[in-house]
C-alpha cells in the first residue's frame, strides 16, 4: 500500500502528453492505493490543463485523490463528476460565501459579476448564485449582471448602470486588463467597490499599479511554507481513512493490482479499481482533530472543506507612492455563526474615503414626461403666492414649452398657472416611492401636442415622439403597452391591467301605462279576474241560495232578502281590495265560510301586489346592454336605422387599434370622435353619443366619480384587446432594471393594489347604479316624478271612460228596457238584481207614499211598496216603515185615552163598567193603565161625568201628567217622519 505525493513539477505542457505514461508506469505499477496532490501554482495556464487532466485520469482508474490546489482547478462540478477528491484547500465555494458576508456587513445589497475564462469561472458563478439563494430570507441580493471578459466592449454594458459592486474571479495578470478597462470607463473611483477572489491577488501581497485604492479581497496562505504545512495535514487524512477503511473491512485488500496493459491483465487485473469507491468514501469521512480553536478536519458529501478560513484584505498605498499593498484587515471563518464570521478592522476605502460607499449609484436626474388623465394625473394650481404645492396637490408639473420659459424668472414663473401645475394621483405617489426607494431627482413636463402616441404618417407623435428625440428618459403616466409601441421604446411590467371597454349611459325610460299591472303577468290576471271573482262571486250566490239558514230566494223574492248575484260580486270585489264600502254579508254559515277564504285569499293577494307595485312604478331605467366590442350594433354600424354614435380619443391607443383591425368601425367614428376623456364621457351622459370607446380603467374610474343621484354611467361588456399600463423608457435604457425590480416588489407586497384601491373609488361604487353606503345615499330616496306615476292616473282615466260607458248602459237600460220588468213581480229577475225590477221613482216619494198608506189603515202595513233601487235606501226606508207602525199605535192609544177623558161621567155604576171596558182596552193594548178604571169614573156617550169636585180635580191631575209625556212622544216621532 503506498501513497504518492506529486508537488507542481507537472507545470510544462511536455508533462500533458506523458502524463498517462507517468500513472501507468509509476502509480499503478507500484499499486498506488492514493494519491496526495499539492500545489500553489495559481498561473492558471497549461499546467492547470495539465492538473485537471491527471485527476480526472485518477478518477477513471478508482484512485482516490487527496488535494490541495490553490486554483481549485480541480472542482469543476461537470467535468469531475466521476473524480474522487477531497479537497484541503478553501473551494470557490468559501470565497462567494466570505465574500456575500462582506457586501451584508455593509448592506449592499445589488452587485454584479465579472469573470473570465478561467478555469472553474461557472462554478464560481453558480457558488455566488446558490449563496445568494440560501440568504434569500434574511437578505435579499439583487445580481444586477454576470459579465465574461474577453474584449474591452463586454464591461461597456455596465457603464451607466445602477451596478456599484463589482465581485471579480480571475487570474491575476487577468485582473490587470479587466481593472484598466474599467478605469477607462470610469467604473472605479470613490463610488465602486471591487471584491476579489484568492486568484486575483496570488501568492503575492503586493499590488499591481493597475489595480484601484480601496479593493477588498478574500485570500488564504499559498507560500511554500504553509503547502509544506498541508503535507502532514494530507497525510493524516490518509492515515485515518486507511485506519477507518480497515476496521470496516477487515478482510478487503487495499492494493489495486491496475495495470494500463490490455493483454497483460488477468482476472485480479482491471482498467479500474472496484475498492476505490469504499476507500474514498472512509478518506471523506474522517474527522480529525485539531488544535484550539480551529475546528476538526471534515468534508461535505461531494469532497470540499467543511470548515474553512479566508482572510479579508484590503488594497492600501504603501511605503512608496506608487505602490500598492494587500494587507489583511480581518478574517472569515466559516464554522461560526453569521453574526461573528467575519471580523473586519479600518478599511481604506476607494478614492481613499473613510467610509464605506453607499453600494447605490447617487441621485441621477431624470426628464420626465406625461399626460394628465384621471386618476392616474390630475392638475390643480398651485399656491399663487409660494409657487408650491402642498402635500395633497402632489408635486409642481410644468406645462409650457421648455423654450418658453427659457429667459424668465423661475420664481415668478412657478406661481404661473399657465407655465406651472400641480400634479397629483397614483402615477405620482407611485412615483415618489421609486424617489425614495431608487434615489433621483426628476422634472415633470407635460408633452407639448398632448397625444398619447401614435403612428401618424410613418412618424411618430405625443410622448412616444419625446421619448425618441430623447426629450424625456421615461414617460410615467397610463400609457398603454402595444406592440407598435413596444417595437421603438421599452416598456416596463405593467402596473396596471387595462383594455378598450365601452361607456353608456342609462337612458329613463317612459312607464308605459299598463305599470300598475306589471307585478302579475298576463295569465295571472286572467286567473284572478276572469276566472277567480267570477267563480267566488257564483259560488257565495249559490251557496246562500241553497242554505236553509240563508235567504229564501228559491221561488221568488220575499220581503227581507237582500242578496243576489250582483251583490255576491260586489262582496267578492270589495273584499279583494280591501275597499271601505258598504257590502251585505250572506247569512248562511257555508256561505260566511266560502266569503272567509276568500277573505285570506285576497289578503295575500294584496300584499304580494303591493309589495311588487312599487318596483314597476318607478322610472324605467335601460341601456343599450352592449356586449363588447363585436356586438354587431359598434362592428356593423349600418346594421340597424338609425346607426349607433359612438367615438374615442384620437391619437391614442383605442384609435390606433380600431383604425387597424376594424376599419369600418373607424370610417363610422370618424365623425364622433372627442378631444379627450372629458368631452367623450359628457357626451354620453347628455346622450349625443351612445357609447363612448376607451380604456376600461379609466372609463370604471368616470362611473366610481358619477356625480348624478342615479348614477346614470356603465360599462358595458367585456373588455377588448386586453393589455396593461407600463412606463416607457426609451431602448436600452439603464434606469428600466431599477423600475422594473422595484414594480414587482410593489407588486408582491400589496403597494400597488393598495394605491389602485385608494383612487379608484366614488359616489357610485357599484357598476349598475347603487349608491355607495359611505357617501350616505342610496338609489331611489328622491321624490317621485310625474312619469313614475303615470300609470296611476292613466287608471283613474280608465275608470272615467268605463264609468261614462256603465251610464249609456243604464241610460239605455232603463229607458228601453225596465219598463217590461215595472208591472211584474221581481220574480228571478230580483235573484241578479233587486233592483233591475223596481220602478223609477225616487225612493222617499215611495216611502211617503207609503206612510200616508199606512196612516189610514197601520194595521196594513205594506213593507214593499217602495221603488227604491239603492240598497241603502232599502234598508232605510225599511227601519223608517217599523218606526213608522210602532208610532201609530202608539197615537192610536193616546186618542182612545183623551176620548175617555174628554167623555160625561155617567155615575159610579156606568163608571164601573166603562172602568171595566177601559181597563179592558189597558189590557188589549198591553198599557200600564189600572184594570178598574179610573177613580170611578165611566164613559157614557162620549162624556165623562164627575161624581164629585174632588174626582175630578184628582182627574184633571191625572190627565196632565198623561198629556205631557204623550206630547213630547208625538214630537219625537215628527222629527223621525
Amino acid at each position: 500500500m503506498y501513497a504518492a505525493l506529486i508537488n507542481s513539477d507537472l507545470e510544462t505542457c511536455t508533462f500533458i502528453a506523458n502524463i498517462l505514461g507517468t500513472l501507468c508506469d509509476e502509480f499503478l505499477h507500484k499499486n498506488v492505493s492514493a494519491i496526495l496532490y499539492l500545489t500553489n501554482s495559481e498561473l492558471y495556464g497549461r499546467s492547470t490543463a495539465a492538473s485537471q487532466y491527471f485527476l480526472q485520469l485518477a478518477g477513471y482508474l478508482g484512485i482516490p485523490v487527496i488535494a490541495w490546489n490553490a486554483d481549485n482547478s480541480g472542482l469543476l462540478r461537470r467535468a469531475s463528476q466521476a473524480e474522487m477528491i477531497v479537497q484541503l484547500a478553501p473551494s470557490v465555494k468559501h470565497q462567494a460565501m466570505a465574500m456575500l458576508s462582506i457586501l451584508m456587513r455593509y448592506n449592499w445589497h445589488q452587485f454584479a459579476i465579472v469573470t473570465s475564462q478561467i478555469a472553474g469561472h461557472d462554478d464560481f458563478v453558480q457558488a455566488v448564485r446558490d449563496r445568494v439563494l440560501e440568504k434569500e430570507t434574511n437578505f435579499k441580493f439583487i445580481i444586477l449582471a454576470t459579465v465574461m471578459v474577453l474584449n474591452e466592449n463586454d464591461l461597456a454594458s455596465l457603464v451607466g448602470s445602477e451596478i456599484r459592486i463589482v465581485l471579480l474571479y480571475c487570474s491575476r495578470e487577468e485582473a490587470k486588463t479587466i481593472l484598466q478597462i474599467a478605469n477607462k470607463l470610469g467604473l472605479t473611483g470613490a463610488n465602486f467597490v471591487w471584491v476579489v477572489t484568492q486568484s486575483v491577488i496570488g501568492d503575492s501581497l503586493d499590488g499591481p499599479i493597475e489595480f484601484p485604492v480601496g479593493m477588498l479581497g478574500v485570500h488564504f496562505n499559498t507560500s511554500h511554507d504553509s503547502l509544506k504545512s498541508e503535507i502532514s495535514a494530507g497525510i493524516r487524512v490518509f492515515v485515518s481513512g486507511v485506519e477507518a477503511f480497515t476496521l470496516e473491512h477487515p478482510d478487503v485488500n487495499l492494493t489495486p493490482n491496475l495495470s494500463c496493459e490490455e493483454g497483460h491483465q488477468n482476472e485480479s487485473e482491471t482498467a479500474k479499481w472496484s475498492v476505490g469507491d469504499m476507500f474514498y468514501k472512509s478518506l471523506r469521512n474522517v474527522s480529525i482533530e485539531l488544535e484550539h480553536p480551529r475546528p476538526p478536519i471534515q468534508f461535505s458529501p461531494d469532497g470540499i472543506l467543511k470548515n474553512a478560513e479566508l482572510q479579508i484584505m484590503n488594497l492600501r498605498p504603501g511605503v512608496a507612492e506608487k505602490l500598492l499593498q494587500w494587507e489583511q484587515i480581518g478574517v472569515w471563518q466559516s464554522w461560526k455563526n453569521f453574526t461573528y464570521q467575519l471580523d473586519i478592522k479600518d478599511i481604506v476605502w476607494p478614492g481613499y474615503s473613510h467610509k464605506p460607499p453607499d453600494g447605490v449609484p447617487e441621485k441621477f436626474h431624470l426628464k420626465i414626461g406625461f399626460l394628465e388623465e384621471a386618476p392616474y394625473i390630475k392638475m390643480a394650481d398651485p399656491d399663487p403666492i409660494t409657487g408650491k404645492c402642498s402635500p395633497d396637490r402632489g408635486v409642481l408639473c410644468r406645462i409650457a414649452n421648455e423654450h418658453d420659459i427659457i429667459g424668465l424668472n423661475h420664481t415668478e414663473v412657478v406661481r404661473n398657472s399657465s407655465y406651472y401645475q400641480c400634479c397629483s394621483g397614483f402615477c405620482i405617489d407611485l412615483l415618489l416611492k421609486f424617489e425614495v426607494q431608487i434615489g433621483f431627482t426628476y422634472e415633470l413636463s407635460r408633452v407639448p401636442d398632448g397625444h398619447w402616441g401614435s403612428l401618424e404618417h410613418g412618424k411618430w407623435n405625443g410622448l412616444i415622439a419625446e421619448l425618441l428625440n430623447r426629450k424625456v428618459d421615461v414617460v410615467f403616466s397610463s400609457l398603454m403597452i402595444n406592440s407598435e409601441r413596444e417595437s421603438v421604446v421599452d416598456f416596463s411590467v405593467p402596473f396596471m391591467d387595462s383594455g378598450v371597454a365601452i361607456l353608456t349611459a342609462k337612458r329613463t325610460g317612459i312607464i308605459r301605462p299598463t305599470a300598475f299591472l306589471e307585478p302579475f303577468d298576463a295569465a295571472l290576471w286572467m286567473l284572478v279576474g276572469l276566472v277567480g271573482i267570477q267563480v267566488y262571486s257564483l259560488a257565495i250566490f249559490f251557496f246562500e241560495w241553497l242554505s236553509p239558514l240563508g235567504f229564501d230566494m228559491k221561488t221568488k223574492a220575499k220581503p227581507g232578502a237582500r242578496f243576489s248575484l250582483f251583490r255576491s260580486c260586489w262582496l267578492v270585489w270589495a273584499r279583494l281590495f280591501q275597499a271601505s264600502v258598504h257590502i251585505d254579508s250572506p247569512r248562511g254559515f257555508t256561505a260566511k265560510f266560502v266569503v272567509h277564504v276568500w277573505s285570506m285569499f285576497a289578503v295575500v293577494f294584496l300584499a304580494t301586489y303591493t309589495a311588487n307595485l312599487a318596483v314597476f312604478m318607478i322610472t324605467r331605467e335601460e341601456s343599450h346592454k352592449f356586449t363588447g366590442l363585436h356586438d354587431p350594433r359598434l362592428s356593423n354600424p349600418g346594421s340597424q336605422k338609425p346607426p349607433m354614435k359612438f367615438g374615442t380619443v384620437q391619437h391614442t391607443h383605442t384609435d390606433s387599434l380600431l383604425r387597424k383591425h376594424h376599419p369600418e368601425m373607424y370610417l363610422h367614428m370618424m365623425n364622433y370622435n372627442v378631444m379627450n376623456v372629458s368631452q367623450g364621457v359628457r357626451a354620453v351622459r347628455q346622450e349625443t353619443l351612445d357609447a363612448f370607446l376607451y380604456d376600461g380603467p379609466v372609463l370604471q374610474y368616470e362611473v366610481y366619480q358619477d356625480t348624478s343621484d342615479t348614477c346614470a354611467l356603465l360599462v358595458e361588456g367585456t373588455w377588448y384587446a386586453h393589455t396593461g399600463y407600463g412606463l416607457a423608457f426609451g431602448r436600452n435604457s439603464k434606469f428600466l432594471a431599477s423600475f422594473n425590480k422595484f414594480l414587482m416588489e410593489y407588486k408582491e407586497n400589496g403597494d400597488l393594489e393598495r394605491l389602485k384601491r385608494f383612487y379608484f373609488t366614488g359616489p357610485c361604487l357599484v357598476e349598475g347604479g347603487q349608491r355607495s353606503t359611505e357617501y350616505g345615499m342610496l338609489t331611489g330616496t328622491g321624490p317621485l316624478a310625474l312619469e313614475q306615476f303615470l300609470s296611476a292616473f292613466g287608471l283613474l282615466a280608465i275608470g272615467i271612460f268605463i264609468s261614462c260607458m256603465f251610464l249609456m248602459i243604464e241610460k239605455y237600460y232603463a229607458k228601453c228596457i225596465h219598463e217590461h220588468f215595472q208591472d211584474q213581480p221581481p220574480g228571478c229577475v230580483a235573484l241578479v238584481s233587486q233592483n233591475m225590477g223596481r220602478p223609477f221613482t225616487h225612493p222617499w216619494r215611495a216611502s211617503i207614499t207609503s206612510s200616508q198608506n199606512q196612516t189610514q189603515n197601520f194595521k196594513t202595513v205594506t213593507i214593499y211598496n217602495s221603488d227604491c233601487r239603492d240598497p241603502i235606501c232599502t234598508t232605510n226606508l225599511l227601519r223608517l216603515q217599523h218606526q213608522l207602525k210602532i208610532s201609530m199605535n202608539r197615537i192610536y192609544y193616546l186618542e182612545n185615552r183623551l176620548q175617555l177623558f174628554t167623555g160625561a161621567y155617567s155615575g159610579s155604576s156606568a163608571g164601573s163598567a166603562s172602568g171595566s171596558a177601559v181597563g179592558s182596552l189597558g189590557r188589549k193594548t198591553n198599557s200600564c193603565w189600572p184594570a178598574g178604571g179610573v177613580g170611578g169614573a165611566a164613559v157614557e156617550g162620549g162624556v165623562i161625568q164627575q161624581s164629585s169636585k174632588h174626582d175630578w180635580n184628582v182627574m184633571g191631575k191625572y190627565r196632565d201628567q198623561l198629556y205631557r209625556p204623550s206630547l213630547t212622544e208625538i214630537a219625537e216621532i215628527e222629527t223621525v217622519l
